[in-house]
């Protein structure tokens, strides 16, 4: 039982609960209500908050990643509180999934980086700490903000093995390889030389690329 209910109805609430929460795309909310437009029509067409840093807005970046990282944080621990921890895995993994494949934007969100550090955090902070940390050191050494991304998420996993066990390393693998999916347009970009680099400014007039 978990929080009263059966199991497996307490997973599926949690898992639906956080992929509504997850799915709410605060970066198109908040550069359309600054009247910047939509911001899947600029930059790299994303709706983060590195995408938003490039329209030379910093208070709605950080909005966009405070808020980000905040729900997936909220959705994991307002799950572990009703049923549990292993419900609050699986509402934090769901809320991930809703940012980047959001049903109120026909599917296509985001990468979901904040998102997955806001739930490691909620898990475990150490966890979430440590991943932090590795996407600051990545960034500060290359500028590349998809570099820091996946640095400090392929080495969660074994940042959450060594500090909080099994289960969490397998939640947090999981979504180390989402994470990788959702960046290999990136890869082939920092293989060409055409990443663009943190704080780089984009035209809003610009198109995203073709992905």
């Amino acid at each position: 039982m978990a929080g009263g209910l059966d199991s497996n109805l307490a997973f599926a609430l949690a898992a639906l609960g956080g992929y509504l929460l997850g799915s709410v795309p605060f970066g198109l909310v908040f550069t359309r209500m600054a009247g910047l437009g939509d911001i899947r029509t600029m930059g790299s067409g994303n709706i983060g908050a590195t995408n938003v840093l490039r329209t030379g807005r910093k208070g709605l970046a950080f909005a966009t990643l405070i808020c980000d990282c905040g729900k997936g944080a909220a959705a994991a621990l307002a799950a572990a509180h009703l049923w549990g921890a292993e419900a609050g895995m699986i509402a934090g993994f769901a809320g991930v999934v809703g940012h980047n494949f959001p049903i109120w934007l026909r599917f296509k969100g985001g990468k979901g980086v904040a998102t997955t550090l806001g739930v490691l955090l909620a898990v475990n902070i150490m966890v979430g700490l440590a991943a932090c940390a590795t996407w600051l050191l990545v960034a500060g050494v290359f500028r590349y903000s998809s570099l820091a991304a996946m640095g400090a998420l392929v080495a969660a996993p074994a940042y959450a093995y060594w500090i909080d066990g099994m289960p969490m390393a397998w939640m947090a693998g999981g979504l180390a390889i989402l994470a990788v999916i959702r960046h290999r347009a990136n890869i082939q970009r920092l293989i060409t030389g055409q990443e663009s680099k943190i704080g780089q400014k984009s035209d809003p007039t610009d198109t995203p690329p073709s992905t």
